[in-house]
């Protein structure tokens, strides 16, 4: 509750009033207790208080109760019982201007980032990857930075890592070894955050922080996240929130101390962030908390026992709400004992003893006094909220919904401008119809060799073909004339031979006509011989001469 002396009016002990000092909003705070202390209610009283003071809220609601600061509070049995204890006559209930938002875009105004403005060492978390993994993941992130690929969405980072797997041997040098089973694992995890919803998350248009810093009518704007589908899966909802802390940080600029701080950002369901967070990532937690506040931001974290915050956080929290603890096991009651070394002493009761005890709307209180030095704790009652307690229904939250200004109205739209998905898928296909155009011209040029072979083949044939006639007809023109003339040849001399002969026999004495009948057909045995003879000549003549008609032929054949 903000007083009209300014003041920021929370609790009450026996000594009075419990305030907040607004100028150590900014040194940042714990609210812890076990399930059904009050936590949530110690929430939405600290939230309100600050909305008054025109200072905005980011919150995430768990269970849709947060839902309820946007209406209107009313007086009930159990506040007209508390008013008279805490010195409060007349209380004026009334409701904070609230904004809700959602990462699934359900429930109220989507909240998106890009897969570059998560950062590799983020979202590596928030797919659970190993060492090995996460380093593929950076180089990936480089290799696109260094050929200014865009990595919005989903679909880019798998494009990009399909790239980089093809193009491994490349990379080597340059950035090291990337192995196609990292790739692979890489891959998987997306695709399990995909079943999740998770790339709804991811896109444009991205969430600006700074919308986050609205007050409207000199109240702070309470920004509310619905995060009972998004807390089922406890990675994805500390790596986003962490992602907005980070935002905050890297974008908002220096201004020291502030009289009161620019945002508080409470950060429910604390544990989620530090289970199973690696030292890097701690560190990093540690260096945004401690520096966020000369940004004018109080983070306030709210867990069931400070034991879930390491020691390194834990100690830059100086504003601290207690709700009771559970000590019936000796890890419960060591964790009581550390919740009690966490606060300053007040001799009037024993602090670990309190924590036991305390009842619902009860709580341990000790904030930060003017010098930022912890004031003295005391066992308190935490006021009742001026807003409603509980959910409220669909239509008031569509109503709510609708009536947002138009800059937050715009992330329920959606664009999806050029990124690496459409750079590579285009070198992709420019590239196919490079190797498209090239196997055309091969297969053109083939098919000209192959014209060119067949041509050259039928050339050849023709000319084997004509070599053949060729000889062929040489061969019986030869044969036919060597013959004709080898016969003639031969004939003659056998008609000369006999002339000759009965020249020579007419100038001797004739015998007797029984001699002379003898010698004639003797003589014409002869012929008859003879003439035999004489063809067998002219055979092998004209054989012989054909075989050298035919080998000339060949040979001008071969040569021409």
């Amino acid at each position: 509750m903000y007083t009209s002396e300014n003041q920021m009016y929370v609790a009450h002990c026996e000594r009075g009033p419990i305030y907040i000092n607004p100028k150590m909003l900014n040194r940042h705070g714990l609210v812890a207790g076990a399930t059904g202390t009050g936590k949530t209610v110690t929430l939405q009283v600290l939230a309100e208080t600050f909305s008054q003071a025109g200072i905005p809220c980011f919150m995430a609601d768990m269970k849709g109760d947060l839902s309820g600061i946007s209406q209107t509070g009313s007086m009930s049995s159990f506040i007209a019982k508390r008013c008279p204890e805490f010195g409060i006559e007349d209380p004026k209930f009334e409701g904070c201007p609230t904004r809700f938002f959602d990462v699934f875009g359900k429930q109220g105004h989507t909240m998106r980032t890009t897969v570059s403005a998560m950062g590799p060492q983020l979202l590596a978390r928030m797919l659970e990857l190993n060492d090995v993994q996460s380093g593929i993941l950076n180089i990936v992130f480089r290799i696109a930075d260094d050929n200014d690929l865009l990595l919005i969405d989903i679909k880019d980072l798998r494009m990009m890592l399909d790239f980089v797997s093809k193009h491994a041997s490349e990379y080597t040098t340059t950035y090291g070894n990337v192995s196609a089973a990292s790739i692979g694992a890489i891959q998987r995890a997306i695709l399990t955050l995909e079943d999740q919803g998770a790339d709804k998350f991811f896109g444009e248009p991205a969430f600006n922080v700074a919308d986050l810093l609205a007050v409207e009518n000199g109240r702070g704007v309470m920004n509310v996240l619905a995060a009972d589908e998004l807390m089922m899966r406890p990675k994805l909802y500390s790596t986003f929130l962490f992602w907005l802390l980070t935002e905050l940080y890297t974008t908002m600029p220096e201004v020291g101390d502030l009289e009161k701080p620019k945002l508080v950002f409470f950060f429910d369901e604390a544990h989620t962030l530090f289970a199973d967070t690696p030292k890097a990532l701690t560190d990093k937690i540690e260096q945004v908390v401690r520096l966020i506040r000369s940004k004018g931001i109080g983070v306030y974290f709210v867990t069931q026992s400070p034991t879930d915050i390491p020691d390194s956080i834990l100690g830059q929290l100086g504003n601290r709400v207690q709700h009771a603890l559970r000590a019936y096991t000796p890890r419960d009651q060591k964790a009581v004992r550390v919740a009690a070394e966490t606060f300053r002493a007040n001799p009037a009761f024993d602090t670990a003893e309190a924590i036991t005890e305390l009842a619902t709307g009860e709580a341990l209180v000790s904030f930060l006094d003017e010098k930022g030095a912890p004031s003295v704790v005391e066992r308190a009652k935490i006021l009742f909220p001026l807003s409603s307690i509980g959910a409220i229904t669909e239509g008031q939250r569509i109503d709510i919904n609708k009536s947002a200004p138009q800059n937050i109205l715009n992330y329920d739209g959606f664009f999806d401008r050029e990124s690496a998905y459409e750079v590579l898928t285009e070198q992709y296909e420019q590239a196919a119809k490079e190797a498209e155009a090239i196997a055309k011209r091969e297969e053109k040029e083939q098919a000209k060799l192959e014209k060119a072979k067949a041509k050259e083949q039928a050339a050849k044939t023709k000319k084997a073909s004509g070599i053949k006639r060729t000889i062929f007809g040489t061969m019986i023109a030869a044969a036919a004339t060597s013959f004709a003339r080898s016969l003639a040849t031969n004939a003659a001399k056998s008609i000369t031979g006999t002339t000759t002969r009965k020249s020579s026999s007419s100038k001797k004495s004739t015998s007797s006509s029984k001699s002379t009948a003898a010698k004639k057909t003797t003589t014409a045995k002869k012929k008859t011989s003879a003439a035999g003879t004489a063809v067998k000549k002219a055979a092998k003549s004209a054989a012989n001469t054909a075989a050298r008609r035919v080998t000339t032929e060949i040979l001008k054949g071969l040569f021409k």
